[in-house]
């Protein structure tokens, strides 16, 4: 009974949270995306300067979130989202969609490339970010425009 239980309740929060992840805009889908690939590569960062022990969990846990945020994640980037929102959004994306999907791609790509092959080490975190941070350095130069505010 407290299995059933425990998997009605499970059911019932994870529903809630795809109906409330429905109702949001896609410029906040597309932020909370990116705040948490962020919160990613700071882990990343974090154990491979040394300011966070290495483990090996945490490390293919935050490569998982970096290939989960990629999946779809153009799609929340639909004409007339271009401003609004507090977006860093460069015009670019919506001038060259094709090529920002290739680059959401190669992030999906690399990301899946660590998981195939798990993170087990330092080497590996380091690794890691270096190939991460060179997909994330190539889309944010083409496609994000920082705020002035």
């Amino acid at each position: 009974m407290k299995r059933l239980l425990f998997v009605g309740t499970t059911v019932a929060v994870l529903a809630t949270g795809a109906v409330a992840w429905a109702a949001m805009d896609p410029i906040a889908k597309r932020q909370m995306v990116m705040k948490n690939n962020g919160a990613a590569v700071g882990t990343l960062a974090k154990m491979a300067k040394g300011e966070m022990p290495f483990d090996a969990g945490a490390a293919n846990l935050a490569v998982r979130v970096l290939y989960n945020g990629s999946a779809g994640f153009t799609s929340l980037f639909p004409e007339g989202t271009q401003t609004g929102g507090d977006t860093e959004a460069s015009p670019k994306i919506w001038e060259d969609m094709a090529g920002f999907q290739a680059k959401d791609d190669a992030l999906a790509e690399a990301a899946a490339g660590i998981i195939a092959n798990p993170i087990s080490d330092l080497d590996g975190v380091k690794a890691a970010l270096g190939t991460i941070g060179q997909t994330c350095q190539g889309c944010h130069e083409t496609y994000r425009q920082k705020n002035n505010g």
